[in-house]
């Protein structure tokens, strides 16, 4: 039985309003209206509301990406991906993402521009860490050593690099943007095959993750 209000705990309330505060964000800004707005719509107690929100814009885009998380898992279930080849899992998990966020690019552009203040940084950076680590896991990924580290380093300055593309694509169905997103995954894969090779030949994990990172995220268009 879904709770009401009255017994739902702050991270419920959170869950159920996650997916709706970006409909009210793209007009109100990541600020309270937002959220009073939503627990309006879910017919949750604005105090209670903003008691879960108490973090701010923070608090409430972590809010919305973790249902977009959620979500995700969710259209893509272990045993539709695993029928997969990698490099169609991860693509396939990524434009899920897309596909969620496409209704709310301004939201997402308003969220972009929080993330991106020096003392947010490093929370933007957690968040695209938890995505690319999500995504991975639904991959079937079960690494543990520096393989680990490196995906979802990888994945995530790829993730990043795709929203930007993404909040700003006009082409035809986000053409644009697909076709950013499968160069990137082409740099992911060269790299786990040259990862492979190197190790096969006792090279181990000498590759500059910094240097190919940025290269993935601020590659030429």
């Amino acid at each position: 039985m879904t709770p009401t209000h009255e017994d739902m705990t702050l991270d419920e309330v959170r869950a159920a309003l996650g997916p709706i505060l970006p409909r009210h964000a793209a007009f109100d800004g990541w600020r309270d209206e937002a959220v009073t707005m939503a627990a309006a719509e879910c017919s949750i107690d604005a105090d209670i509301a903003r008691l879960a929100f108490a973090g701010g814009a923070l608090t409430m885009i972590d809010a919305w990406f973790a249902s977009i998380d959620t979500r995700m898992t969710a259209a893509l279930p272990p045993e539709q991906l695993a029928a997969m080849p990698i490099r169609r899992r991860i693509t396939d998990l990524v434009e899920a993402r897309l596909k969620l966020l496409a209704r709310d690019r301004e939201a997402l552009r308003r969220a972009q521009a929080v993330l991106a203040m020096p003392q947010n940084a490093l929370h933007g950076a957690r968040l695209g860490w938890r995505a690319a680590d999500v995504m991975w896991r639904a991959a079937g990924d079960t690494s543990t050593d520096l393989n680990h580290y490196s995906k979802r380093l990888t994945l995530a300055g790829v993730y990043a690099a795709t929203l930007l593309v993404f909040v700003d694509d006009e082409s035809d169905h986000q053409e644009e943007t697909h076709a950013f997103l499968a160069r990137r995954i082409e740099g992911i894969m060269r790299f786990e095959r040259a990862k492979a090779r190197w190790k096969g030949a006792g090279g181990g994990e000498r590759l500059s993750l910094a240097r190919f990172i940025g290269r993935l995220r601020y590659p030429a268009i």
